[in-house]
């Protein structure tokens, strides 16, 4: 895994980094919780269309299913965390090919919501003959949040992941479009889009790495 630092933003902020491995685990209680983990509303599916929005036109798709976080910390120790994500992708009857990349990233946040350090992975998925959707999870090792004192807990942090979006891939997503079907004289139509759950009203689209 990549490396990241950030530089501090006050005498009492450390460095944050994505580091290679977790220390082993052990059977002490932590003395706080752990940074919540979750998904970007904007960012937790991605569509790749080949045309105007209808089923037709729709190559590889995937989304974000849920995110399970593991974390420890003791004393002065930094907070280390592993994450497992859970990923649904599917192939649409414009995909090319059995097998498609699909970048996504993880950042840690303040609560606020500003970015301390983030970085973009890549799943790579090869759909078996006539299977339409694959099932991953995935795993990110090595999540290393130093803490400045004894006193700052889990809870002022925040792990995020999404996929890594274009602009008019993002543009969709905020549009609340879905594809669903309507049976009609026999045959499968696409019915008109439905809207999707309001967003909460923090999610926010994080900046470039």
């Amino acid at each position: 895994m990549k490396s990241i630092q950030v530089a501090s933003l006050a005498a009492s902020v450390l460095a944050l980094g994505l580091a290679p491995g977790c220390k082993q685990l052990d059977t002490r209680p932590n003395v706080g919780p752990c940074p919540v983990a979750a998904t970007l509303y904007d960012a937790s599916r991605v569509v790749e269309l080949k045309g105007i929005a209808r089923h037709e036109n729709v190559g590889f798709t995937g989304s974000v299913e849920g995110v399970r976080a593991f974390c420890r910390y003791i004393g002065k120790d930094p907070i280390e965390m592993e994450i497992e994500v859970t990923f649904a992708f599917g192939k649409g009857p414009k995909a090319d090919g059995a097998e498609h990349s699909y970048p996504y990233f993880v950042a840690v946040t303040r609560r606020d919501r500003s970015v301390l350090a983030k970085d973009v992975h890549a799943v790579n998925v090869k759909f078996p003959a006539g299977a339409a959707r694959v099932d991953m999870k995935e795993k990110v090792e090595g999540i290393v949040i130093p803490r400045a004192t004894e006193t700052i807990s889990g809870t002022n942090f925040e792990i995020l992941v999404g996929f890594d979006l274009t602009a008019e891939q993002l543009a969709y997503n905020r549009s609340g479009q879905r594809f669903t079907f309507n049976v009609e004289n026999g045959g499968v139509k696409p019915a008109a889009p439905a809207a999707a759950p309001a967003a909460p009203p923090t999610a926010a689209p994080l900046p470039p790495k």
